[in-house]
């Protein structure tokens, strides 16, 4: 797939998405509502960028390219033009239909429009625009660089031609791709969510402590990142939505939310983003 990509949302998923493409040679815009947002989004590229070159993974002439390949923008109007189009904002349906509808009358007829969504119906998502067929699921592993999977999910009118190019996209971006049908939280949230939405139950029920029920995940079953930890990394208001999204649609208890993961979202403990979850981040701050 040639040409620019356009990443609409510049938080941690939207920012990363943005990176790995403009390191795989693509022109980048990245589009939010907001300055605020833009700057975050530009300062975590630098930090990610910065780390790879600490680890010697990037020369520093090859970040100064990859820097110089993102513009930064608050209209989508500024990606005119793009083949593709990724949408990272908020997990919810109506914010991002009402995207895709404006994405759609926006981007010429050949765009590919993409979504980054974990677990909402890319065939519900599509039956917004005016081109369905050009509409695909693009699920990116958190964080984006560093993370060597995409989902490719195909909705029910998803043309062969807009999934082979999106495959190959992710293939172009150094990731493996895996194709996955459109079911509610496609693989890995289905499998993943009730893993840490026990881990949830474990630490409300006083079975042990967070660094505890993590421990026992990293080191007993191998696990990179305790469950809770992870959920911290994710968002507790993301996952809270995950859930309950995975709940509504496939109507089993294993998804039903705890309460204790509802309690920190309405207390303002979303995980790292504010700098309380189930750790507290503030505290490692120098």
């Amino acid at each position: 797939m040639k040409g620019t990509v356009m990443v609409v949302g510049a938080g941690q998923m939207g920012s990363g998405i943005a990176q790995v493409a403009a390191q795989a040679g693509r022109e980048v815009v990245l589009v939010d509502v907001g300055q605020d947002r833009l700057e975050w989004g530009r300062k975590n590229i630098a930090s990610s960028l910065a780390r790879l070159v600490k680890r010697g993974s990037l020369g520093e002439d090859a970040a100064r390219d990859v820097t110089s390949r993102i513009r930064y923008a608050t209209d989508v109007g500024e990606g005119r033009g793009a083949a593709l189009a990724v949408e990272a904002i908020v997990e919810a349906l109506d914010p991002k239909r009402a995207l895709l509808s404006k994405l759609d009358e926006t981007l010429g007829d050949e765009a590919v429009l993409a979504s980054n969504t974990s677990t909402l119906p890319i065939t519900e998502l599509g039956s917004a625009v005016r081109r369905p067929e050009r509409v695909i699921g693009m699920h990116f592993m958190n964080p984006p660089p560093v993370m060597a999977l995409v989902e490719v999910v195909r909705g029910l009118r998803t043309s062969d031609e807009t999934f082979q190019a999106v495959w190959a996209e992710a293939e172009a971006y150094g990731k493996t791709p895996v194709a996955v049908n459109d079911r509610a939280g496609f693989v890995s949230n289905r499998v993943l969510m009730p893993m840490i939405n026990e881990a949830i139950y474990c630490l409300m029920e006083g079975v042990a402590t967070a660094e505890a029920i993590d421990t026992v995940m990293r080191l007993g079953m191998s696990h990179p990142i305790g469950p809770l930890a992870l959920a911290d990394l994710i968002g507790l208001d993301t996952t809270l939505a995950i859930l309950e999204i995975l709940h509504e649609d496939l109507g089993e208890d294993k998804y039903r939310p705890c309460p204790l993961l509802r309690t920190y979202v309405r207390a303002g403990y979303l995980g790292r983003k504010s700098g309380r979850g189930f750790y507290d981040y503030a505290r490692t701050v120098s």
